[in-house]
């Protein structure tokens, strides 16, 4: 049976045309990498690798972005935190792994963030889960038997800057390479955190309706701190 995908291309590929277009693009977040929120102790080492949400886009600062958010929401408890943001606008799995692994710094926690350009892509399950799983055997090469959280691919089925039917089948293009990625939480330390699609409010979109605002980040970091907090209380406990 031919696929919906193909029965629809042409729609399809007049849709991302006019969607690459017509919406705005964002610069990263300014300002530095790497920053310290002031705590208690030598601090937690956190690095995120990751696509654009890494790199900040629609957040003016990386303290407002994924990276500086979660390190506030992790030094809560007291404890000072030193963050390390290693995004690139457009990267896929492969591409961090290649261009931005060999910059990472010394860490006790790593979250990685991706996905979005692997489904633009096309890229398959099976392909997306070897990129991940290579991405994950190399920084422990580099850094140590590191804990690693696996940040949901966003589901693309709500970002509002997508027309249907888009949107319907890039969503369900995400959802199977977050299956897939969710799989590697089979290997010790590793952790896969879902994005409920129920967090997607269009309200916490940056301007061009793609990529997160402030709001989205916060709330983002918020739900992967809980899993982070657990990993690093077992670290030191341990």
């Amino acid at each position: 049976m031919i696929s919906r995908a193909v029965v629809l291309a042409p729609i399809l590929l007049a849709q991302a045309v006019r969607v690459r277009r017509t919406t705005p693009r964002l610069p990263g977040a300014a300002g530095p990498v790497t920053g310290l929120v002031v705590g208690d102790g030598d601090p937690v080492r956190l690095a995120v690798l990751g696509e654009s949400t890494v790199d900040g886009v629609g957040a003016a600062t990386h303290a407002e972005a994924l990276t500086g958010r979660l390190a506030e929401e992790l030094a809560r408890d007291g404890r000072a935190v030193a963050w390390q943001a290693l995004g690139r606008t457009g990267a896929n799995a492969r591409v961090v792994r290649e261009d931005l692994l060999p910059l990472l710094e010394p860490a006790d926690l790593v979250v990685i963030a991706l996905g979005v350009n692997d489904t633009i892509e096309l890229h398959s399950a099976t392909r997306y889960r070897r990129d991940l799983l290579d991405l994950i055997v190399e920084l422990r090469r580099r850094v140590g038997r590191v804990p690693v959280v696996l940040a949901g691919v966003p589901p693309m089925g709500r970002f509002p800057s997508l027309p249907r039917p888009l949107r319907d089948v890039l969503g369900a293009r995400s959802a199977v390479l977050d299956a897939a990625a969710a799989r590697l939480a089979l290997l010790p330390g590793v952790v896969h955190v879902p994005m409920p699609a129920a967090m997607l409010d269009p309200a916490t979109f940056a301007e061009d309706r793609f990529h997160p605002g402030p709001e989205g980040y916060r709330r983002w970091a918020g739900q992967l701190a809980d899993v982070s907090r657990r990993l690093l209380s077992d670290t030191f406990s341990g």
